[in-house]
């Protein structure tokens, strides 16, 4: 199963990632150590943390880079595309089969909507900040984006839940 991991960019020792660093690394190799492959937008913030984790236990992340960005370290295969930041994006959906949100801003928020609008699983890892904490905020009757109700979008707290989430959409 390929797990889209959107959220912050931006420098990793500097807030807001930084605040959230521990989880992220913990988040990649959780993941990886789960046998899922994990898809990210391939450079730094909270795509190069979720990287480190998977790449410490073997694991597969691809990297869906914008135009005439090399990505970070940690990248087992990157996908270099011709276009920016945003229009990335719907490809990084389009690869993935569910999505985990962390932290973010206006490109995660994207990131978020096109895979609720494409009817991919969303988890929102809540207490990261950013749009996900906005996002869970406001959902129709806890679990949804619009009143179309396209796909159920699942709130975590932890890790754990994250994979215990993850776990039952495996089945």
């Amino acid at each position: 199963m390929n797990v889209a991991v959107v959220g912050y960019s931006g420098p990793v020792d500097r807030p807001p990632v930084c605040e959230i660093a521990q989880v992220c690394v913990e988040l990649g190799t959780e993941l990886a150590k789960n046998g899922y492959t994990i898809v990210c937008g391939g450079r730094d913030g909270v795509m190069e943390l979720v990287s480190l984790g998977a790449r410490r236990v073997n694991g597969t992340v691809i990297g869906v880079l914008p135009r005439e960005e090399e990505g970070n370290p940690h990248l087992t295969v990157k996908i270099r595309t011709p276009f920016d930041n945003v229009t990335r994006s719907l490809v990084l959906i389009e690869t993935s089969d569910v999505v985990v949100s962390v932290g973010g801003e206006v490109g995660t928020a994207i990131e978020v909507l096109v895979a609720y609008a494409k009817g991919k699983p969303i988890i929102l890892f809540v207490g990261t900040g950013g749009w996900t904490d906005r996002f869970a905020e406001v959902l129709i009757e806890g679990r949804f984006l619009d009143s179309r109700r396209n796909v159920a979008v699942h709130k975590a707290r932890t890790v754990r839940e994250i994979l215990q989430l993850l776990e039952a959409m495996r089945r």
